[in-house]
């Protein structure tokens, strides 16, 4: 046998995108987002061997069922505002991949999970921006995987265990969010302390075996300071990693980054 054809399993990822096109602006202070851009440019080098494929769920891409991108060839969306004139100039011309957004519907038709492919969806900033580091060159094929707008913590784990076959196939799955994610919060410093108070539950979450994570994240609205950390009905940020655990299977998880960022805990998690 050749062991150079091979395919390596990948690990999953839950990344922080950060706010808007934050890494390709000015911001002040200036290097506010300077760690995380680090963070994010050095993904390539946690990963066994180059993905196939990327597989991305973003928390700004909501739809009543499942829905995943299978244009050959996706345009940007440029959902942020307010932002400096040259954001919205910003490229990310990877490829889709039509067959395996196919085969991901499959498998959460056979996990018993609705689905629909959108021929006409683009990327948006919640996958461009953060890849434009992670894969600079745009040269990896890229499917998005919406949230379901109810949001159900383990509708989205399930979600993940029906993809986690992708893994051994070279496909890299990567939730997009925030860890942290309340507006109001951001630069108030009365929300330091229980950001780190739910980041360390979520540290600590992850890093369980894989029935007690389930459960966990299955009722995570309960978790120390959750909904100063994610407001209920708009925790989007947070669901990408349902879906991340739910692809790990017994894969165990664990923090490979993390800072104060805006007087908030944010973080990102790996597993596997």
């Amino acid at each position: 046998m050749n062991n150079q054809s091979a395919t390596v399993k990948q690990p999953v990822l839950f990344i922080p995108h950060g706010a808007g096109p934050c890494f390709f602006m000015n911001w002040q202070p200036a290097d506010t987002w300077d760690q995380m851009a680090d963070f994010l440019t050095s993904t390539s080098n946690r990963l066994p061997e180059r993905p196939k494929a990327i597989l991305i769920v973003s928390a700004h891409w909501q739809t009543r069922e499942f829905s995943i991108t299978a244009s050959k060839q996706p345009e940007l969306i440029y959902d942020y505002a307010g932002f400096p004139e040259h954001t919205y100039q910003l490229t990310y011309p990877a490829a889709g991949a039509p067959v395996l957004a196919e085969r991901i519907g499959n498998l959460l038709n056979d996990a018993g999970l609705n689905n629909t492919q959108d021929a006409t969806r683009g990327f948006d900033h919640g996958v461009f921006i953060p890849l434009k580091l992670m894969f600079p060159n745009a040269d990896i094929p890229v499917v998005q995987l919406s949230l379901r707008h109810d949001l159900d913590p383990e509708a989205h784990l399930m979600a993940g265990k029906a993809i986690a076959a992708l893994r051994d196939e070279g496909v890299l799955i990567v939730g997009s969010g925030m860890s942290f994610h309340n507006m109001r919060g951001y630069g108030d410093e009365k929300f330091t302390a229980p950001s780190v108070a739910f980041d360390d539950w979520l540290t600590n979450t992850v890093a369980a075996d894989a029935d007690a994570r389930f459960a966990a994240l299955s009722d995570w609205s309960k978790a120390p300071h959750a909904i100063e950390s994610h407001l209920l009905g708009s925790e989007e940020h947070l669901i990408p990693l349902m879906v991340v655990a739910g692809a790990a299977g017994t894969d165990q998880g664990q923090k490979v980054y993390s800072q104060q960022v805006m007087n908030t805990q944010i973080s990102a998690f790996q597993f596997g």
